[in-house]
């Protein structure tokens, strides 16, 4: 008890003389509070990316593919095959109708609305029962498109991202003219970056025959999942891979995340050798400063190790305040921010906002700390050990 009292007071001796100190202090919050943005901001980039792929993804929705293909591009299905597909066991039906969607993904040139440069937005043909299978899709904006008809409607990040796509707008792609007629919104996911229309205008469009390259299925129940894929992959007819939705497109995500993070931890390290640098040499000004504080305190019985806790605790507060301000900052420029990249498995255009979570916010803050105890550990080391008559005769 008595160390803990002793600790308490000396740190709140150290805390009251701060503003004394103001200008070396002020350096050393605004060093760590620029860590903290950087790395905020940039591990938000895939937080934001990774919950664009996720969000589409659901566990009670299958996708099948050729066998072998790593991606939709990369697929072939032929009509029959897809026909077969339809009548595998699980599939949830609306009467006699399966809840499948049979669909093809092509890309399509368009410029960015921010930067006017090219991008690679999807185009995906679908059924009529797409609105069955992707449940979460709405139309916010005009109508859907009507089958049969060169019509689509294009998803709200797309429609906020990429020129020429309000309603009433025309693309020219492939061998027809492609009119704009709804927006539609999928919780913030991925299919929010598409446009879709009718898969059989779109395979006209691009003559590709009776193909497809995936069937997207609503499953009875998520438990369905295996008795769907074991009825598919033993079929001597199908030569396809079936996996849940929610798996597809975490994989899909895995990679670009993991380079935006490395990317992110990187930069974090380098810029906090230098915010810790910045504390180390603020908490030595602050011990100088208070030679004749600790020198005092420490005729008065108060011991080396109080006096640690106290340059310790010092260094912590200013670490919390700087970690603070930063995740505030972060939170408050880049939450929401909408940007787009490529995905490379498909080799087209993402949209997705930045995502700040309280996760990402903890972590900043644990960063800001750490970097604020190496920075106080060695100058309160050399105030517990400065000797008492040292102290005395440096005043």
């Amino acid at each position: 008890m008595r160390f803990i009292k002793q600790a308490f007071i000396v740190t709140l001796v150290g805390l009251y003389t701060i503003p004394k100190r103001f200008s070396s202090s002020i350096v050393a919050v605004i060093g760590i509070a620029g860590v903290v943005v950087v790395l905020v901001a940039v591990l938000s980039i895939a937080e934001g990316f990774r919950n664009a792929l996720t969000n589409a993804g659901h566990v009670d929705r299958a996708i099948v593919m050729r066998s072998g293909a790593d991606s939709e591009m990369s697929s072939g299905l032929s009509g029959p095959e897809v026909d077969l597909i339809k009548l595998g066991a699980g599939v949830k039906k609306e009467g006699t109708q399966p809840v499948a969607s049979a669909e093809m993904f092509v890309v399509i040139d368009l410029n960015r609305k921010a930067t006017n440069t090219a991008a690679n937005v999807p185009l995906r043909g679908v059924d009529s029962t797409v609105l069955a299978v992707r449940g979460e899709a709405k139309i916010v904006q005009g109508r859907m498109f009507t089958f049969g008809t060169s019509e689509v409607v294009v998803g709200k990040s797309a429609n906020g991202q990429f020129m020429g796509l309000n309603p009433g707008d025309v693309i020219r792609s492939g061998q027809a003219s492609w009119t704009v007629v709804g927006v539609f919104e999928s919780n913030g996911s991925v299919a929010e970056t598409e446009m879709w229309c009718d898969v059989r205008v779109l395979q006209g469009a691009y003559s590709r025959g009776n193909s497809y390259q995936s069937v997207l299925t609503k499953l009875d129940s998520a438990d369905a999942f295996t008795a769907f894929k074991d009825d598919l992959t033993k079929n001597p007819q199908l030569s396809v891979q079936v996996v849940r939705e929610s798996d597809y497109y975490a994989e899909q995500s895995r990679s670009i995340t993991r380079l935006i993070e490395t990317i992110g931890y990187g930069i974090a390290i380098l810029m906090g050798i230098g915010a810790v640098l910045g504390a180390v040499l603020t908490m030595y000004s602050a011990v100088v400063s208070r030679t004749r504080e600790i020198a005092t305190l420490r005729a008065l019985g108060f011991g080396s190790g109080p006096v640690l806790f106290s340059v310790i605790g010092e260094s912590l507060f200013l670490a919390l305040v700087g970690g603070v301000a930063g995740g505030a900052l972060a939170y408050a420029v880049f939450n929401g921010y909408q940007a787009s990249t490529m995905n490379w498995q498909t080799f087209s255009q993402v949209a997705f906002g930045f995502a700040v979570t309280p996760a990402l916010l903890m972590q900043g803050l644990t960063y800001a700390l750490l970097m604020g105890f190496v920075g106080g550990l060695l100058p309160a080391i050399r105030a517990a050990r400065l000797p008492i008559t040292t102290a005395l005769r440096e005043l």
